[in-house]
């Protein structure tokens, strides 16, 4: 199934799991934002095939949604973070520590780099998709209960 469809619009699907709505917008082949709202956008629609995998997911089924792409609109150093956060596998973690070595640009000033990467996580644009909900000791772009549920679906 490829994702996304290539169609621009808003997509929202209830998730009984997270107990709020799953809440995506594309543009052209790229989804450009995630967010999780307990009331969807009112022109949104709930037929989408990405929703039907992330409802899979959110279910237990594995899938690391590799194959979707989404168009980061950040500065560059935000990008180079949340690049390398996306390389974190299903069902592993690291640490703040972990993405400053793991991106590009970052190791020279620990404390600075590690507030880069906290700062990065905050906004991301594209949680679950980018998957902050894995670095264990940094914020994430959606709120602290759905990243915990997150989490949990891992194993985390």
């Amino acid at each position: 199934m490829a994702t996304p469809t290539g169609d621009a619009g808003i997509y929202a699907r209830e998730s009984t799991y997270l107990d709020r709505f799953v809440q995506f917008g594309e543009a052209g082949d790229r989804i450009i934002s995630v967010s999780f709202p307990t009331q969807p956008d009112a022109d949104s629609s709930d037929d989408h095939p990405l929703l039907s995998r992330i409802e899979a997911y959110l279910g237990g089924a594995e899938d690391d949604f590799e194959d979707v792409t989404v168009g980061l609109t950040v500065p560059t150093d935000q990008r180079n973070v949340l690049e390398a956060v996306d390389q974190i596998p299903y069902g592993e973690e690291g640490s703040v520590e972990q993405v400053v070595m793991m991106t590009q640009g970052l190791g020279s000033d620990e404390q600075e780099d590690r507030k880069q990467v906290r700062e990065a996580l905050a906004a991301n644009p594209a949680p679950l998709l980018i998957p902050d909900h894995r670095v264990r000791d940094g914020p994430s772009g959606a709120p602290p209960e759905v990243e915990q549920k997150l989490r949990s679906v891992e194993g985390l």
